[in-house]
């Protein structure tokens, strides 16, 4: 039977148990005191490296990290440096409206790798904890990093705030799209040109690659000078064509990093995810303050006009 104690599932999941180190990555998924204890032990040990693979839906981030996982393999390093023989994967997938637990389409589509022992692959979903997502994905990358992962590869559907999140909690973020994506390319302009460090023009098979790469260029160059300029690159996901020098990109953007750059990059990440907690925190304490004979009370007084908001707020966070 398997342990529940973090702690011990902890060593389990260095030492290899991938049934250890799910049931780590449920309790930070879950909340409670599970996922405090399990953070606790974990923020001990670096996170892997991250590859934030996001987009648009549609543009066949699944399959294209489907692939770049063998090449990754076959390498089993970083261009030569840095030896490692297993690669981990979180999907970040929708939440079901019914059971409120990750829609698993990306797993299906990583069917071949589903029984080679060096390869994890988790998809998570939000359940409504404190924090949701954007607190369980950075503790589950250190999760990885106490399992001994030294690659964690972290795809999600790539809409809304989420794009911006996952970037946070990358290293290395992939912004993929497909050919002839126009108008929904102009009006994330400014979104993508935050978060991307390689762009993926996918299905390039397909016609209007030219148009989108002059447009993506187009759009670098009015962004203005960088140190690390988003490469452009081409993939057709469904027979591996570009996938290795996506590989190779993302190894090159490694080593930029790691010149000087890499520990002040972790750094923005780390305040990241403390603003992150701080803020968690505070909402959750704002929520409790919100109930009770205290708040009644400031509402009476706010209705009769004997204080205004900003003494009410100032006099519950005080008796707090």
């Amino acid at each position: 039977m398997i342990a529940r104690d973090p702690e011990e599932l902890v060593k389990l999941a260095h030492d290899g148990s991938r049934t250890a180190l799910a049931r780590l990555l449920t309790y930070v998924e879950s909340g409670g005191q599970s996922q405090l204890d399990t953070a606790a032990l974990a923020y001990q040990v670096a996170s892997p490296y991250v590859v934030g693979i996001t987009g648009p839906p549609g543009g066949g981030k699944s399959t294209l990290t489907d692939q770049l996982i063998s090449v990754v393999l076959s390498h089993g390093s970083f261009g030569g440096a840095d030896p490692f023989d297993q690669v981990s994967v979180l999907c970040i997938d929708p939440s079901s409206p019914f059971t409120g637990g990750a829609i698993l389409g990306d797993r299906i589509r990583m069917q071949g790798h589903a029984t080679n022992e060096h390869v994890f692959i988790r998809s998570m979903a939000t359940r409504g904890h404190l924090g949701g997502l954007s607190l369980a994905v950075p503790d589950a990358l250190r999760v990885l990093g106490a399992a001994d992962f030294h690659l964690a590869l972290v795809e999600t559907v790539g809409v809304g705030q989420m794009e911006v999140d996952i970037a946070s909690a990358a290293d290395t973020t992939l912004v993929v799209m497909n050919p002839g994506w126009g108008d929904s390319m102009q009006a994330n302009k400014a979104g993508l040109l935050e978060v991307a460090d390689i762009f993926v023009i996918n299905k390039a098979d397909r016609a209007g690659v030219r148009e989108t790469r002059r447009d993506l260029e187009q759009m670098l160059d009015l962004g203005g000078e960088r140190a690390w300029r988003p490469m452009i690159l081409e993939t057709v996901a469904t027979n591996g064509t570009g996938t290795e020098e996506l590989w190779e990109a993302v190894v090159a953007h490694r080593a930029f990093l790691h010149d000087g750059r890499l520990e002040q990059h972790r750094r923005q990440r780390t305040r990241a995810e403390l603003d992150k907690v701080l803020a968690a925190m505070a909402r959750s304490r704002v929520s409790e303050l919100v109930h009770g004979a205290a708040y009644e009370a400031q509402v009476d007084a706010l209705v009769a006009g004997t204080t205004d908001p900003y003494r009410a707020a100032d006099t519950l966070l005080s008796s707090s």
